[in-house]
């Protein structure tokens, strides 16, 4: 990483190659995409969650979830299984989908993110809320996690949630600096993820983090 903390187009490209090769080793579902009608790439990863308290129903057992966890095993079953578990938890299973562009007004990652039911429902930004865990709710109240808005997509052209990516700056150079003290090399997109990603549902596996200081 270059002394300034900003990055160019291709650092963070490169930054999200080494990101989705360990994501491919480990089967976490990240992925580059490109649009034909624009030159620009990002990352993505879709995942399942169910809302805290629903109750999600297997033959023979029954489970009351208290947080957002993901819904990988129970998307897997047979279609019989699949059928019981979609009919119980129903509407309660959450679609989301993340995606890491490149802000080039601020030269920093920028995280989209917009969520929706099974049957196709949208969630509200008031829904988006309720979904955050305690531990985070009252770091919502203050920078610069009340910079969540709704935009358009840059390039999909359609409308997400987003977090703003004003204050990455400000809470990236304390993390770059600190490597750099120690000299440890890390990967931008990691530690950026690491910091704004569980906020809105999206936890890392640590062996991201341990593939970073590897990579020296």
């Amino acid at each position: 990483m270059e002394e300034d903390e900003f990055f160019g187009e291709k650092t963070f490209q490169h930054f999200c190659a080494e990101f989705i090769k360990h994501s491919q080793q480990i089967n976490d579902g990240w992925e580059w995409r490109t649009s034909k009608d624009c030159s620009e790439g990002y990352m993505c990863k879709t995942q399942f969650q169910i809302k805290p308290g629903t109750l999600v129903s297997h033959p023979g057992t029954s489970a009351h979830v208290q947080t957002c966890l993901p819904v990988e095993e129970a998307l897997e079953l047979p279609p019989d299984d699949f059928e019981v578990t979609e009919t119980t938890a129903g509407s309660q299973v959450v679609k989301y989908e993340y995606h890491v562009l490149y802000s080039c007004s601020y030269q920093v990652p920028v995280l989209y993110f917009r969520a929706s039911f099974l049957d196709g429902r949208p969630l509200a930004l008031k829904d988006i809320w309720e979904g955050i865990h305690e531990c985070y709710k009252s770091r919502l109240l203050q920078e610069p996690w009340d910079t969540i808005t709704q935009q358009e997509h840059p390039v999909l052209g359609q409308p997400f949630f987003v977090l703003h990516p004003c204050k990455t700056n400000e809470f990236m150079t304390p993390v770059l600096e600190n490597s750099r003290k120690i000299n440890r090399s890390v990967n931008y997109i990691t530690s950026w993820l690491s910091v704004v990603g569980p906020v809105v549902g999206l936890n890392l596996p640590l062996s991201y983090a341990r593939t970073a200081s590897q990579d020296e």
